[in-house]
């Protein structure tokens, strides 16, 4: 019955690719390996030990081009940003995957020379290494995207970069349209520009809100960008200082019926890296205190994903405290 009502098929088969479940969980949850997948972990093991050879062998089941998590996969590797400068000079055929690598690495690095403190806190010499840094990203994004001009990843990085530049309303905008013409309904651009409408980047409040509901209106049932709706709330959540604001009856409507027509529903596609999706509307129905998020909990069967939850000091005890909760 709950495979109906919630978009589980008790038939699906198995995954061939799916990795091993970690025996030791703590408080019944684990966090999400390289999204679960054992292609994505040797792409990771390989981009880790500077192989770009090794790389090149595991990219081909994916298309970085359009493969938000497993291109952020690579972002996140300390150390990548030491030598894949050389495979961008001297992979003249595989370039532009190279500059994309290493301009999406680049905004991280550049991120975690500023860190996530107030603008006030960071010193002088935090804030040039993290313009330099994201100088270079805009630069190999931009030669990217030149090169390989169907790509949607590079324009929405370039949203990051910019965002982080400050560069201005007009041009971020450019970058934004850029990336739906290739894909109107492409979550992670939407997710960016939510975060962009933000007070705290120049945004109004109730924007973000507003262009999270009209983009969801033109998607079909079924489809993921629901999490929009879900991730608007959550920086409401972000923004105010109510711990209790999204406590509302009409968020907790709207959140349901957004989960419900979205990935709750039974034409929901549980592609690379789903749980994703499944932690963000986890996070937004907590928040309003939503039966609705039972649901969501009992599908993940205890996998995390550090995003959204990073906005609480501790994310993973912070879900398995409302998945307990739930």
């Amino acid at each position: 019955m709950f495979g109906k009502l919630f978009g589980r098929d008790a038939e699906r088969p198995a995954d061939p690719y799916a990795l091993p479940v970690p025996r030791r969980q703590k408080n019944g949850t684990y966090q999400l390996r390289a999204l679960g997948d054992t292609r994505v972990l040797a792409l990771v093991e390989a981009a880790d030990a500077g192989d770009w050879e090794a790389v090149k062998a595991a990219l081909p089941p994916f298309d970085l081009g359009r493969d938000h998590e497993v291109l952020g996969q690579l972002a996140e590797l300390d150390g990548l940003q030491d030598w894949i400068g050389r495979a961008v000079e001297e992979d003249k055929e595989h370039r532009a995957t190279a500059l994309l690598i290493s301009g999406t690495r680049h905004i991280s690095w550049g991120w975690e020379a500023r860190t996530s403190a107030r603008a006030a806190n960071v010193t002088q010499e935090q804030w040039r290494t993290f313009y330099d840094r994201l100088q270079i990203a805009e630069e190999q994004l931009l030669e990217a995207a030149e090169l390989r001009p169907e790509w949607i990843t590079p324009w929405r990085r370039l949203l990051t970069s910019g965002r982080g530049m400050s560069l201005g309303a007009a041009v971020n905008e450019t970058r934004r349209d850029a990336a739906l013409r290739r894909d109107p309904l492409d979550l992670e651009t939407h997710l960016e520009w939510v975060s962009q409408l933000q007070p705290r980047w120049g945004g109004e409040p109730g924007q973000a809100l507003e262009f999270a509901r009209k983009a969801f209106a033109a998607a079909p049932d079924g489809h993921r960008l629901g999490c929009v709706i879900a991730m608007a709330h959550i920086e409401e959540w972000v923004e105010s200082d109510d711990r209790d604001c999204l406590q509302d009856p009409r968020i907790r409507t709207e959140l349901r019926e957004a989960a419900e027509r979205s990935i709750l529903h039974h034409s929901y596609e549980r592609r690379l890296g789903w749980q994703g999706d499944y932690n963000i509307f986890a996070m937004a129905l907590s928040l309003a205190g939503s039966s609705t998020a039972s649901n969501v909990f009992r599908e993940l069967e205890g996998v995390f994903t550090e995003w959204p939850w990073t906005f609480m000091a501790d994310p993973q005890k912070a879900y398995a405290r409302f998945r307990k909760a739930f």
